[in-house]
């Protein structure tokens, strides 16, 4: 196996926002599938997937958090097939938690393979679920021969993981100053992410495309209008003044010679505002002009270089990632504005004609926040892949109304998703018992304090005390749990914590000094010492813990500043802080400079 690909690589244009935009109800992963028609063996399975994983190297990363961006690094984690237990497009990434940015599952004829957004888009995934099938197959069917998937040439490691973006980025294309509409927006409160409906329908692609050809349109365009228009229906009569807007994503592959496997696309907004006399030959035509006017080199490279120019901006670039984010977020959900739901058509899915003997066919759908098609096809079967997280599914009934007018043999998959259920709302409600328990035990036992206090006393003096307690247990709790995934990381915050909260419990209490003069040097030299003790415990690979402890290594200089400044009046542990921190960060830099200046690169990269 080749390992001449990089320990780790920035995220690439497209997927600067997903981390920060994903959460618990908009989890930005995606899921291609394979239905066989057969049922699917687990254990040949996981070798399939071993054996695909030697050709992309470049997904076995974890997404970790720089100063100023976030960025993929190469892990040795094992890639373990299972059985689909969870909600389709369940949460792959979460803070702080080391684990691969997708998952290979299967339930009875269906390989699924999710994929969290930051990692490749639809292209990527494509090739990855192809060969993963391919591989599957040919183990499974030894004596059928199956050819393998033929490439015009031998991909490199390193055109894999090419950022395409910065590669084909060229700062003197102009600015585009084209101002978007705000479009129609489904309202209603919003399903949580497990109750997400999932809508898939298989038609022929003979049908739509002889239906296509007949309008003089292509495909795409085509169910791009038929989305419009079955949107359209549903519109609030509030609204009707305002355009049905869909984001169309276009792979820029098909604009500039890339085989990268990270995400490398751009997109399109395709709209229309409807009248009581429009018809469907009306937005037809008007989308037909759309694509062709936006789907032209010059202009996708003017978006694509636009999307760039603010990445590369020296002032974003300075500015630090916890303040960056709230910008961003802001950018992002301004930017939704003029959005009324997705469409995104992957296109066609090709392998051998040998293997249609065990290939059902495939399909694609995505989380949403709202409303989005997807589409690929395989053979003479196309799926559309409806996701929705609005109650009623009236917008999916409208386009299936639609087919059957337009004379397009369709019919509605059966989908059985074992993650569906009340079992995973319960227990997701069982951890949110504890803190609400917890903060509620912090809360009474103030309240009582208050009440013992006044009746005893008539007035409340040593109630503030215990309040401060009680609120000081809680937040150290609190960060504890929500930090609990990077036991390194929760130290860090905890000795921040700790320490503010000592030095304001000795200025409200008359100042003493003891908060600086113990508390800060001692906490600091606990957090040096167990660095290396959890590392080796949980067996952690240098570049998870090295940044941490020259991180507490620079902590344990500031004991040593407050006694220059003449704040410290003991100044004994903050020596020894002080001291045993220097020789920390020497020798750092004398015995790992290599690997301490490679951290300091990955997090400090502007």
């Amino acid at each position: 196996m080749d390992t001449g690909y990089s320990k780790w690589r920035k995220l690439d244009n497209a997927a600067l926002a997903f981390p920060l935009v994903t959460g618990k109800n908009d989890t930005r992963v995606f899921r291609f599938y394979c239905q066989l028609k057969e049922e699917v063996n687990g254990e040949i399975l996981q070798a399939a997937l071993d054996q695909t994983m030697e050709k992309y190297p470049l997904f076995q990363a974890v997404l970790r958090k720089g100063l100023f961006w976030f960025y993929l690094e190469h892990r040795d984690i094992r890639a373990v097939v299972k059985p689909e237990t969870e909600p389709p497009c369940s949460r792959l990434y979460i803070p702080d938690k080391k684990s691969l940015l997708f998952q290979v599952s299967y339930d009875k004829n269906r390989i699924n393979f999710e994929v969290f957004h930051a990692l490749t888009d639809g292209t990527g995934a494509m090739h990855f679920l192809q060969e993963l099938v391919q591989d599957y197959l040919i183990l499974a069917h030894p004596q059928a021969d199956l050819p393998q998937i033929e490439h015009a040439e031998e991909i490199t490691h390193g055109d894999k993981e090419e950022d395409s973006f910065s590669q084909y980025y060229s700062s003197d294309i102009p600015k585009d100053k084209e101002k978007k509409k705000a479009a129609v927006k489904l309202k209603g409160e919003k399903l949580v992410h497990s109750d997400m409906h999932v809508t898939e329908v298989a038609l022929s692609v003979k049908d739509i495309h002889r239906k296509a050809r007949s309008y003089g349109v292509s495909i795409t365009v085509l169910l791009t209008a038929m989305m419009l228009c079955s949107i359209r229906e549903e519109i609030p009569k509030n609204q009707q003044k305002r355009p049905v807007a869909l984001m169309i994503p276009v792979n820029l592959r098909n604009y500039f010679p890339s085989q990268s496997m990270t995400n490398f696309f751009g997109w399109i907004e395709v709209g229309y505002t409807f009248s009581d006399e429009t018809t469907f030959e009306d937005v037809l035509l008007s989308v037909k002009k759309q694509f062709e006017e936006e789907l032209v080199k010059e202009k996708i490279a003017m978006h694509m270089s636009g999307y760039v120019r603010i990445e590369k901006n020296p002032f974003v670039r300075a500015v630090p990632l916890e303040i960056k984010k709230y910008f961003l977020m802001i950018g992002a959900n301004l930017g939704s504005r003029s959005i009324t739901a997705v469409y995104s058509n992957i296109g066609i899915i090709r392998l051998p004609e040998e293997y249609k003997e065990y290939i059902q066919h495939f399909g694609i759908f995505a989380s949403t926040n709202s409303l989005q098609m997807c589409s690929c096809s395989y053979g003479d079967e196309m799926v559309l892949g409806f996701t929705s997280k609005i109650p009623d599914n009236s917008i999916q009934r409208n386009f299936q109304r639609m087919l059957g007018e337009e004379n397009v043999s369709h019919r509605e998959l059966k989908n059985e998703f074992p993650g569906y259920g009340e079992k995973h709302r319960l227990e997701k409600k069982e951890n949110q018992k504890v803190i609400q328990t917890f903060s509620f035990l912090c809360l009474a036992i103030a309240v009582i304090c208050g009440m013992i206090n006044f009746m005893m006393a008539g007035v409340l003096n040593w109630f503030w005390f215990a309040g401060a307690g009680c609120a000081c247990a809680w937040l150290v709790v609190m960060v504890a749990y929500y930090k609990r995934r990077n036991i390194l990381k929760n130290e860090m915050w905890q000795l921040l914590l700790i320490s503010a909260i000592a030095i304001l419990w000795d200025r409200f209490t008359g100042w003493k000094g003891w908060s600086v003069d113990f508390v800060i040097p001692f906490g600091i030299l606990a957090v040096q010492f167990s660095v290396p003790v959890i590392a080796k415990i949980n067996r952690l690979e240098r570049e998870e813990y090295l940044f941490y402890l020259v991180q507490a290594g620079i902590a344990g200089l500031i004991p040593m500043i407050l006694v220059w400044t003449g704040i410290v009046q003991f100044a004994v542990p903050s020596v020894i802080c002080a001291g045993i921190s220097f020789l920390t960060l020497a020798a750092l830099f004398i015995f790992c400079k290599k690997d301490t200046m490679r951290e300091f690169h990955k997090k400090l990269r502007m």
